[in-house]
């Protein structure tokens, strides 16, 4: 790896024909740019609580694969990021960059998954569990808000890092909740209504 890949300048091309290898920083800085709009690495780091080294590098190699770029600012050393605008505005990319997030939501989880037996005693578990409820749309967004509230007393901690207890670590939180769509029916059960069909027609 060059010096060059590790601070491209501005305007410099970026390579949108190569796959990004999923992290699990990248994951927290795209959907800290969807949430923010525009952010800058020492913001990104109070935020999420890494460094603002680590942000600022893998930042910039989110803009080095076309994935965001640079937001217009006044000039001084400070350089904001935010996603790319065609991404914003084209609906196709809007899904690939929902695709992008769910890639690297995974890999953070095939990580734990891997290395869970060398965290601290206190944290080798998880509570990741999955369920089907039947809701009406109204009680579906109940769901969601009930969620959001739940986690309401602690989003301070993301702005705040001295809220945090000492023991606190970034945990992720991933719900998704959807109706489940009937499949088409097929094979036996289309034979059995056109069979029905043609008996009517007689």
């Amino acid at each position: 790896m060059t010096e060059e890949d590790l601070n491209p300048q501005p305007g410099q091309p970026t390579r949108t024909g190569e796959e990004l290898p999923a992290h699990e920083v990248r994951t927290a800085l795209l959907a800290l740019l969807a949430e923010v709009g525009t952010v800058t690495a020492t913001e990104a780091a109070a935020r999420l609580g890494y460094s603002s080294g680590l942000c600022s590098f893998h930042l910039r190699q989110l803009a080095r694969h076309g994935h965001i770029e640079e937001a217009p600012h006044s000039g001084g050393r400070a350089r904001p990021w935010r996603l790319r605008q065609s991404t914003r505005a084209a609906g196709p990319s809007a899904d690939d960059f929902g695709d992008l997030a769910r890639g690297l939501e995974d890999e953070s989880w095939q990580r734990w998954l891997e290395l869970r037996d060398q965290a601290p005693s206190g944290w080798r578990h998880d509570e990741a569990f999955s369920a089907v409820a039947y809701l009406t749309p109204e009680e579906m967004s109940r769901v969601a808000a009930a969620i959001r509230k739940a986690l309401a007393p602690y989003n301070d901690r993301e702005q705040r890092p001295l809220a945090r207890p000492a023991d606190a670590r970034p945990v992720a939180l991933i719900t998704r909740l959807f109706p489940l769509l009937p499949h088409p029916a097929s094979g036996p059960a289309d034979d059995d209504t056109d069979r029905d069909r043609g008996e009517r027609g007689r």
